[in-house]
């Protein structure tokens, strides 16, 4: 089960990538149609900027994630049980050893980036750190080092990188429309009649919903992926409780302090903002509750 999960993240990598690009291109494709003349030539820049992102991230990952969450790389002599409890579950997992970070922030989470396991690394909030016995901490982390061992880490760093670009290039189209960009276009579509108002409606809905759809893309990775995680973190601890007493302290704790980047909020291992209201229904990860239960019944 769990090498087939791994072999189904890794095709899901590419899919999720084409998505993407695809979403790219659409979004793309409208900007130039309002703004360059040429919905190729819109569609061309798009998708250089797109895979920019990605070959950054995929190169660069672990560092871009860190720098966009405020995190800081912590050694032994600083962080001695963060680092010690991260080697363990490293070490029982296979998994080379993940460079270890902190984030400056009262309210408990973690989570993991990196493009492979070779190039991972694992992030923890002060405020895990304050909340957390041991025997939770190595729930949490075990989590985080299941995710790289499953390869969910790099699903997820690609999806972060694509969706920053898409939501970069919807807001340059937006900012455009303010300084009267489109007033080139309005020739051009007044002579096309009703095919230019057409265009000009769909060009328009591309951009202002192509952010909405890059969510929703990132939605469609497996929620099972969270469920799985829980279920090897205590694979690899032995210690069901110690997984589920980290998982009710997390749902009962306050937002993050520290904002936190819309594109990569999905990487923690709980909602950093905890969105409430119509937001849940674009949860990224399934109701804490749900997990708890599941390990409850293992």
């Amino acid at each position: 089960m769990l090498f087939e999960q791994i072999a189904s993240n890794k095709r899901r990598t590419w899919l999720l990538l084409f998505a993407f690009f695809v979403l790219l291109g659409l979004l793309g494709a409208a900007v130039g149609y309002l703004w360059l003349r040429s919905p190729i030539g819109g569609l061309v820049l798009a998708l250089i900027i797109g895979a920019i992102y990605a070959f950054s991230m995929i190169f660069q990952s672990t560092e871009v994630v860190m720098a966009m969450n405020g995190a800081r790389q912590v050694g032994e002599e600083e962080a001695p049980e963060l680092y010690h409890i991260v080697e363990d579950m490293a070490l029982v997992a296979q998994v080379p050893m993940p460079r270890v970070y902190i984030v400056e922030d009262t309210s408990p989470n973690a989570f993991a980036t990196g493009s492979k396991p070779e190039n991972a690394a694992v992030a923890a909030t002060t405020g895990l750190l304050a909340m957390m016995n041991r025997e939770e901490l190595e729930g949490v982390m075990g989590h985080e080092i299941s995710h790289i061992r499953n390869y969910d880490i790099r699903i997820s760093t690609i999806a972060v990188a694509l969706a920053s670009a898409i939501t970069m290039l919807s807001s340059l189209a937006g900012r455009m429309m303010w300084f009267g960009g489109g007033g080139r276009r309005r020739d051009s579509r007044d002579n096309d009649g009703g095919l230019g108002v057409i265009m000009l409606v769909l060009s328009l809905l591309a951009i202002m919903l192509a952010p909405l759809a890059a969510t929703l893309v990132q939605l469609a990775i497996s929620r099972q992926r969270e469920f799985l995680a829980d279920a090897s973190s205590v694979e690899l601890t032995r210690n069901p409780q110690g997984m589920i007493n980290a998982l009710s302290k997390l749902d009962n704790s306050e937002p993050m302090q520290h904002k936190v980047d819309d594109a990569s909020a999905a990487l923690y291992i709980s909602d950093p903002k905890k969105s409430g209201g119509l937001q849940k229904l674009f949860y990224t990860h399934p109701p804490i509750s749900e997990r708890i239960e599941r390990l409850r019944q293992m």
